[in-house]
């Protein structure tokens, strides 16, 4: 049973990230080189909190109640967007952080590769 469970929530999250638009551009951004683009993309949200605002004033007004499915995924993707910039941000930093340690030991083992390779002379010794 537990593995029947399993597997249909795996192939459950693998739909959805394959076929939702929203979660293959939050994928896209999450990768290296789109990273700066987070704290844009959470203007997507604006519109997906309109659709729910929208939505919710009609259930008020006696639209059908299918419309409360709508609600929750619009405000469903608007936080993903809005969670999404923070995150980038973070991730930004820490690959910034990780290049620039990779730069620094690359020029420090440049610098003691210099060093080591020059030959003594023997008036140095001296």
């Amino acid at each position: 049973m537990i593995s029947l469970i399993w597997t249909l929530s795996a192939h459950t999250r693998y739909y959805l990230r394959r076929y939702m638009p929203t979660n293959r551009l939050l994928d896209v951004i999450r990768r290296r080189r789109n990273l700066k683009w987070g704290i844009p993309a959470m203007l997507l949200a604006v519109p997906y909190l309109l659709i729910a605002s929208i939505c919710t004033n009609a259930l008020d007004q006696g639209a059908a109640g299918w419309l409360h499915l709508v609600v929750l995924w619009a405000v469903w993707n608007a936080m993903k967007f809005i969670v999404m910039g923070p995150v980038s941000l973070i991730l930004l930093i820490r690959a910034h952080t990780q290049e620039a340690i990779a730069r620094h030991r690359d020029r420090q083992a440049t610098s003691d590769r210099s060093e080591s390779q020059v030959p003594m002379t023997v008036g140095a010794a001296r």
